[in-house]
């Protein structure tokens, strides 16, 4: 007796099908690598400035009662002649007003150096974000590397130092996305004026 055609275990188109299917299934797989060390992310880009290291990390005013409503937008002014950009806050005070810490974080660095003077980094807890505070005058007595400091701790003080000029007092306040593996040093940095103001200045 005849078998009806398409019929038994597999007619040729199945055996066809079969095959496509197979061919598609094995390119995908050498596509996809599957390792030990498990799936590789590569590094996202820095977040929209609307928050620091999450919920917990809504900034409070470096400077020690300086009104949101004096703080002016310099970011992105030239330098050096316009050799660079101003990468940071430039927050005008009194020699001695006390600076603080504007999230709860660990100190990364004190640091000496010619253009900012006596700086200091902070960490936040997550890694992803650091505070760069330059020009100081000096650093709130027993201050050092690796400890952690609350939120609104007073960490130093503002001044002059560095290349900030005799009697320009006023702190440097820089903020930076930092990536996997990034160090003190490095890091994206961020316009810190919308995190403290909430908005951006007319120019």
């Amino acid at each position: 007796m005849k078998r009806a055609r398409g019929t038994g275990p597999l007619s040729r188109f199945g055996w066809v099908m079969l095959g496509a299917i197979v061919v598609g299934v094995g390119g995908f797989l050498s596509m996809v690598s599957f390792g030990s060390g498990g799936v590789v992310v590569p590094d996202a880009p820095a977040p929209k400035a609307s928050g620091v290291a999450g919920r917990s990390a809504a900034l409070v005013m470096p400077v020690a009662g300086y009104p949101v409503a004096r703080l002016h937008h310099d970011w992105g002014d030239p330098r050096e002649g316009g050799a660079r950009r101003h990468e940071g806050l430039d927050i005008m005070a009194p020699a001695g007003t006390p600076v603080v810490a504007a999230f709860t974080g660990t100190v990364e660095k004190l640091f000496d150096s010619a253009r900012g003077g006596h700086t200091l980094y902070i960490r936040s807890p997550d890694q992803r974000w650091s505070l760069y505070y330059a020009h100081l005058q000096g650093y709130a007595p027993g201050l050092a590397e690796g400890q952690r400091v609350g939120q609104g701790q007073v960490v130093g003080y503002v001044g002059d130092s560095g290349n900030a000029g005799a009697g320009n007092t006023h702190l440097h306040f820089g903020v930076s996305w930092m990536r996997a593996g990034d160090s003190w040093y490095q890091g994206e940095a961020v316009d810190p004026y919308p995190l403290l103001a909430g908005k951006i200045a007319s120019r």
